[in-house]
């Protein structure tokens, strides 16, 4: 809730006349209030895992919940960082507003899932890798969101003064198709569908709210060039981790299932996501792409990345993947025909076969969502 009310005070600050400085302040300190309430909510879920069983204690960073709490206060800290770096507080409203975003699904997915209950870790998880990976990937995909965002403003500053509509068209359905990317990959349509509309309706109506008001948002942001060089740190700090959660991903692969690579939807995506932001970083420095394309491109970028960590996992895949994913060491899984179907199998110690999942089942009903 301190994340919603953090980013109403962040907006709050662009439109009131005479306030703006003490509502941004506002703004300012609740976001640093969520972040250290989130940080000690982690520690606490982390301790209270231990008290269910020795077997059952990890670190949160296994499922969708967590990670996605450990995004939201992960992107606002490296907000409030550049905050405090150039002295502005202009881009909380922004930023802020991807973080609210993934608290909206957050609650769905408490209320709707039951998601907020500790559960044990499925085997492809009990890796030390996975304390190390999940993190540094989180890095990257926030401070990529990060950037995605202060890239939305500086082409709001930029096209202040443009009155063709036409022109801000393909600004304002970019910023549809990223509010509308979770909705089309969810698992199922039934449940909290309803809530899913209205997510998506005040989505649009906000990002057509700011394309409206953009020569009175425009005048609070700071220079381009300020805009410019924030994107350019926050991609370079999200590829630096990105790079390390890759390597790390391949190694814990490696320990896990016997190879460095196999090219499955998890690894191919993941490789995009390296090689766009590597090109974006590639041009900026031999090139010194700057500007709008620069811009464009680091939304593009969210868009790509938020594919791949959604969409991807929606893909249906082959049972070797289901058995890397259920029993990553054991060699008991094989494919068959079983009670009428193709199944993957499960031979017990007794000789006896049991049908463990359907070959079509997409990898997402097995994997919580952390090895991203």
């Amino acid at each position: 809730m301190l994340f919603f009310m953090s980013t109403v005070f962040y907006w709050g600050g662009m439109f009131a006349r005479g306030q703006s400085a003490t509502m941004q302040a506002i703004g300012s300190r609740l976001a640093w209030v969520a972040v250290g309430l989130a940080l000690i909510g982690t520690m606490v879920r982390w301790y209270e895992s231990y008290l269910l069983g020795p077997d059952i204690g990890h670190i949160p960073v296994s499922n969708l919940y967590e990670v996605f709490v450990m995004f939201c206060w992960m992107t606002t800290a490296f907000y409030l960082y550049f905050e405090q770096q150039y002295g502005t507080k202009a881009l909380g409203a922004f930023v802020m507003l991807v973080v609210s975003a993934a608290v909206g699904f957050l609650l769905w997915y408490t209320l709707e899932r039951g998601a907020h209950e500790i559960q044990p870790l499925v085997p492809a998880l009990k890796s030390w890798w996975m304390k190390l990976h999940v993190p540094a990937n989180f890095i990257g995909y926030g401070t990529f969101a990060l950037s995605a965002m202060v890239a939305f403003a500086y082409l709001i500053k930029q096209q202040a003064g443009e009155t063709r509509w036409y022109k801000l068209a393909p600004l304002w359905l970019l910023g549809v198709v990223l509010c509308f990317e979770p909705v089309v990959f969810r698992k199922t349509v039934e449940g909290g569908s309803s809530y899913w509309a209205v997510y998506f309706g005040i989505s649009a109506l906000i990002v057509g709210g700011i394309l409206f008001a953009r020569k009175r948002i425009a005048e609070n942001l700071p220079a381009l060039d300020v805009l410019d060089d924030v994107m350019y740190k926050s991609i370079a700090v999200g590829f630096a981790f990105f790079t390390i959660a890759t390597v790390l991903g391949a190694l814990w692969a490696a320990e896990a299932w016997g190879g460095y690579w196999s090219w499955d939807p998890k690894e191919t995506w993941a490789l995009i996501v390296w090689l766009n932001y590597a090109a974006r970083l590639h041009m900026r420095l031999m090139k010194g792409l700057r500007g709008t394309v620069s811009a464009w491109w680091a939304l593009v970028g969210l868009a790509v990345t938020t594919f791949a960590f959604w969409g991807r996992q929606h893909v249906p895949v082959g049972a070797a993947q289901l058995r890397r994913t259920l029993n990553p060491r054991g060699p008991r899984l094989r494919t068959g025909n079983l009670q009428g179907a193709r199944m993957l199998i499960k031979t017990d110690r007794n000789g006896f076969d049991h049908p463990v999942a359907s070959e079509i089942t997409p990898l997402a009903a097995y994997q919580t969502g952390a090895g991203c």
